[in-house]
């Protein structure tokens, strides 16, 4: 086995289907077919099996699976721990970060990183903050860029707070809200929490939702047209919107708020290229 057979190991392991492997591989199917009979005879076992649902793993295969992750991960930590050794500030930062945060200010940040670190490459993923904290757990990403409040044991800075905020095309009274439709769009399951349990503190009434939608800027638009309000967080909202914007108040001196976090492990902070993005988004703050 070698670095490519790891990852058509992981990739299969993924996809469970040999026609999305090879597209994701750049190989034919036969070529792909041909190299997991090679590990097979190699190893003397079977390692997968085509079943109803698609590509399963036998026991032998799940242990190789595991194998191919290892071997993939010491690799890039080798070639990152060399890169490293010369002075300069190089080499791949992977990032794993809030598909939000991605979308409305990760952009330009990561275009000044750039320009002041133009030997560095990223490696970038999105997702639901659950996703990117999972990502982080695994040791998939140097860092992360999570909203909301996780568990995580090692080290986490504190990005950004934002308020939460009722946006509507006109302005709306607090008392009203449960008799006015609102236009839901799908999230991370902490932030819908955090309005949930507002709601529920707040009204004795559940909120009347006309409207579900996939993305947040689908549903800013319905509300820019006065079709309903909705509860937004203020990384999405731009100054020159005609929205009505109201800041939720929890009593006189308290924002319902939503963080961003930043989390890290120390060995991280070994990387040159690491530790340059953690202080310049400290910088930034």
């Amino acid at each position: 086995m070698d670095e490519k057979d790891w990852h058509i190991l992981t990739t299969l392991h993924e996809e469970k289907n040999i026609t999305k492997s090879a597209q994701r591989l750049y190989i034919s199917q036969p070529a792909l077919t041909y190299r997991i009979q090679q590990m097979e005879k190699e190893f003397d076992s079977k390692i997968v099996s085509r079943g109803k649902k698609g590509v399963e793993f036998t026991v032998k295969g799940e242990f190789l699976v595991q194998y191919a992750h290892d071997m993939i991960q010491q690799l890039r930590q080798t070639k990152e721990h060399i890169l490293n050794m010369d002075n300069t500030i190089k080499g791949t930062l992977r990032l794993a970060v809030s598909g939000l945060f991605a979308r409305y200010e990760l952009p330009t940040l990561l275009k000044e990183f750039l320009a002041v670190y133009p030997d560095v490459e990223v490696n970038l993923k999105t997702g639901w903050s659950s996703d990117i904290h999972k990502m982080i757990q695994k040791e998939e990403s140097h860092l992360g860029i999570v909203r909301g409040d996780y568990n995580w044991k090692e080290n986490k800075i504190l990005l950004r707070e934002e308020k939460i905020c009722i946006a509507s095309s006109k302005k709306i009274d607090f008392n009203d809200l449960p008799y006015l439709p609102r236009v839901n769009y799908q999230t991370d399951q902490s932030l819908k929490n955090t309005i949930e349990n507002w709601w529920q503190e707040t009204y004795s009434v559940p909120p009347m939702i006309s409207m579900e939608v996939d993305r947040i800027d689908t549903c800013k638009e319905l509300v820019l047209n006065g079709l309903g309000y909705a509860i937004l967080p203020e990384i999405c909202i731009k100054n020159d919107e005609e929205l009505y914007i109201a800041p939720i108040l929890l009593d006189e001196n308290r924002y319902l708020l939503r963080n961003t976090w930043i989390f890290y492990r120390d060995a991280s902070l070994e990387l040159a290229q690491v530790k340059a993005f953690i202080d310049f988004l400290n910088d930034s703050k």
